[in-house]
């Protein structure tokens, strides 16, 4: 809950419908401020380090650099700063990451604003939070994907050649081909951007 202290926010998410509702729906308690918005993970990095907000709220999947990248690269600077992570759907991997990472709190962006302003309070105050769905969905995952398979289809359903995968992956092409050629496998399907299609549609991506 609240301390009677307004709550500084960066909100993050390339849904701008969505990330314009929030950015309105939040402060209309009084206890959050939301000094500044990012429609991606790097915009969400240049943010956070510019005005140090109480509490970094972040879309787990953005374009460019990937929600659970952006922490990474926030942590770098600044080890302490608080962060809730919004999700649609969150793999085992992934939830791990985030908590390696230090993510605090963990949930859907399908929740009431009103349960999204109190685990802002939550974590702000040093509290962990992991929304019960959001773990739920993490233990029942069906994924048959391994969690690099994963984030080579996500490179791909940006549109990045497999060049360009293996730079920001910082692997080989030849390991890039393999991961997409075992999940090609794993989702009988014919191409690598009809296998990204495929694991979107089932909530993998």
């Amino acid at each position: 809950m609240s301390d009677g202290e307004v709550a500084r926010i960066v909100l993050a998410d390339d849904e701008r419908l969505l990330r314009s509702a929030m950015a309105a729906l939040l402060p209309l308690d009084g206890t959050v401020d939301v000094v500044a918005q990012a429609e991606d993970g790097a915009q969400a990095v240049r943010q956070t380090l510019l005005h140090r907000p109480d509490v970094l709220v972040i879309d787990l999947e953005m374009p460019g650099t990937h929600g659970l990248d952006a922490v990474a690269q926030v942590r770098e600077h600044h080890p302490e700063q608080a962060i809730l992570m919004l999700t649609r759907h969150a793999r085992p991997g992934v939830l791990r990451r985030a908590l390696t990472l230090g993510v605090q709190g963990f949930m859907s962006k399908s929740a009431d604003p009103e349960d999204i302003v109190r685990v802002i309070h939550e974590v702000r105050a040093g509290r962990r939070w992991i929304a019960h769905e959001v773990l739920e969905a993490s233990v029942r995952d069906d994924c048959p994907l391994t969690d690099r398979e994963l984030d080579v289809l996500a490179e791909t359903r940006e549109g990045y050649s497999v060049e360009r995968i293996a730079r920001r992956l910082h692997l080989a092409q030849g390991t890039v081909r393999n991961y997409l050629s075992s999940a090609l496998q794993k989702t009988g399907t014919r191409t690598r951007h009809d296998a990204a299609r495929h694991a979107r549609e089932r909530g993998w991506l």
